[in-house]
């Protein structure tokens, strides 16, 4: 193990000299240490997780829900204020990329394969566990079920994507400040005091933790919905080697697309990404029930204008917090662990364009998108346990949310055709998130990047490796909860840093655009009409 160390070392030291090996070497060391742990104590950890995940749900559930409440206010009003029309970049400046192809990146990045898996089983758990006292299978637990997954894959989700993306963009492209981690963009933090040193290195170290409890919990949690869905379709056995098999698949086209880079890689796979997606969703709206899904559509969009506020503020004093509640917190948190590198990677694209339009774009490419998942899949996974036709509530809660996804693939049409393309959108989504993912970290451990210089093939390739490993080790422990508990725990943390980042993005913009125009003094001319001026208004 030493010598392997050391040659890394090496290599490192002599073929990369872009890397910050500083903060590179720790926060690998972190990575495996931590994947160690996992693979080492595997079922056993899942008791002291549960209960971390408890205690977190319970007693800070107040807290993530202010931290998102207030980022959706403020970034709402941006999109209506003068502050809105703010180019990130000089104004000549135009967007490098489409607006179809920034959309593409944008929520391929975000959502990876997950959605496919939750937006059909979420609602399975809501409507058995439906909030406000409302009796379970009820039809009022079903307009609650279609409506609630979309709440927490929503607006208050994707603004929250909203302060490092513009504090990063505006620091890069209005300051030209060379930013290589989520700290650079902290303005507050600026300066040379001890104090706001230290915190910007505990900021970082937050953020790599972030991002290995976020993005790592994800591809364990899709993992195994890949394998079952697999088995299902070619009979292979769904056993451990399968996964195996399958994360060597995945590390292959990771490989690939991190080696190509952004450009030629990662843009051309979310293109690929939001096809595949498109098509898939079609086919279920189509072939299904299509009325039954509309209308409860139309109906969850109004059901959630009008709880939006009680369930942006529910923390349930007086009670136990229930499934919707405690999923809410859940993905919160998840939500929180993808901010960091999710800022600096839709940054890197947004160049040209106006603070308006990135955030308008979050809510209609982001938010609207993976709404639209829950719901058509959503819709037709109630529509499925409504009518009898699968009793897919009871397959959950006895052989798991796998089971599930393979239950309600199984009753379309074409059910080879449709496993087919439900597994390569799911390869594509993973690919596509963990090659930014990758992207971005190396980014943070990279020195001296010139604009428009990517990290290093070996730092990017490096970072795959990581994720690989440490998402294998979240399939050995095993369970949805721990995904839960990792994710939840990754973004406990960055709730202090989203308000430091919101804090810096007021004081950029209004200290830059509030004063639209100076009075200058005035040069006295011989006219004696020009004498009796006082001043004048120059556009500064």
């Amino acid at each position: 193990m030493y010598k392997v160390f050391n040659i890394l070392r090496r290599i490192i030291i002599l073929k990369s000299k872009n890397i910050d090996k500083l903060v590179f070497i720790p926060t690998v060391v972190l990575f495996i240490i931590v994947s160690g742990l996992l693979m080492v104590g595997g079922h056993s950890l899942q008791g002291v997780l549960n209960s971390i995940l408890n205690w977190i749900t319970t007693q800070m559930g107040w807290g993530y829900m202010w931290v998102y409440a207030i980022n959706f206010v403020f970034f709402i009003y941006i999109i209506f204020s003068k502050y809105g029309n703010i180019r990130l970049g000089k104004k000549e400046d135009k967007p490098t990329y489409s607006n179809f192809q920034w959309g593409s990146m944008v929520f391929a990045t975000a959502i990876d394969a997950s959605i496919l898996m939750l937006s059909m089983v979420d609602p399975l758990r809501y409507v058995q566990h439906p909030t406000g006292g409302v009796k379970p299978f009820s039809e009022s637990a079903y307009n609650l079920a279609h409506m609630y997954g979309q709440f927490n894959w929503g607006p208050m989700a994707w603004l929250m994507f909203g302060a490092p993306t513009i504090a990063i963009g505006y620091m890069m492209y209005n300051k030209h400040r060379q930013i290589q981690s989520l700290s650079d963009a902290i303005t507050i933090l600026d300066g040379d005091e001890m104090w706001k040193k230290t915190a910007k290195q505990v900021v970082n170290i937050l953020v790599v933790f972030g991002i290995m409890g976020g993005v790592g919990a994800s591809v364990g949690m899709e993992i195994p919905v890949i394998s079952n869905v697999l088995s299902s379709l070619t009979g292979i056995p769904d056993n451990l080697m399968l996964k195996v098999e399958l994360f060597a698949i995945l590390f292959v086209i990771f490989s690939v697309t991190v080696f190509r880079g952004l450009n030629g890689g990662i843009d051309k796979l979310s293109n690929a990404h939001i096809w595949t997606a498109i098509i898939f969703l079609a086919i279920v709206l189509l072939i299904g029930p299509t009325v039954y899904i509309l209308n409860s559509e139309t109906n969850s969009f109004g059901l959630m204008i009008q709880k939006f506020i009680p369930m942006s503020l529910n923390t349930v004093p007086n009670g136990h917090p229930g499934i919707a509640q405690q999923q809410t917190i859940f993905y919160w948190g998840w939500w929180l662990s993808y901010m960091p590198f999710m800022g600096l990677f839709i940054a890197r694209i947004s160049r040209g364009r106006t603070i308006r339009q990135v955030l308008v774009g979050m809510l209609t490419y982001g938010a609207l998108g993976c709404m639209s998942f829950y719901a058509i899949l959503g819709g037709y996974s109630l529509w499925l346990q409504k009518t009898g036709t699968v009793d897919l509530v009871h397959i959950l809660n006895t052989q798991g949310q796998a089971e599930v996804i393979s239950a309600v693939i199984s009753t379309l049409p074409m059910k080879f055709i449709m496993f087919a393309i439900y597994c390569v959108s799911c390869f594509i989504f993973l690919a596509t998130t963990i090659s930014s993912s990758a992207f971005v970290l190396s980014s943070f451990t990279s020195l001296r990047l010139k604009q428009g210089q990517e990290p290093s093939r070996l730092n990017r390739m490096t970072w795959v490796f990581i994720f690989i490993i440490f998402s294998f080790s979240l399939v050995l422990v095993g369970g949805f909860e721990t995904v839960q508990t990792f994710c939840t725990i990754a973004g406990f943390p960055l709730m202090f840093v989203c308000l430091l980042i919101l804090m810096s993005v007021f004081k950029m913009i209004t200290k830059d655009e509030t004063v639209k125009y100076r009075r200058v003094p005035i040069i006295k001319r011989k006219n004696k009409k020009d004498s009796n001026q006082e001043g004048i208004i120059e556009k500064d």
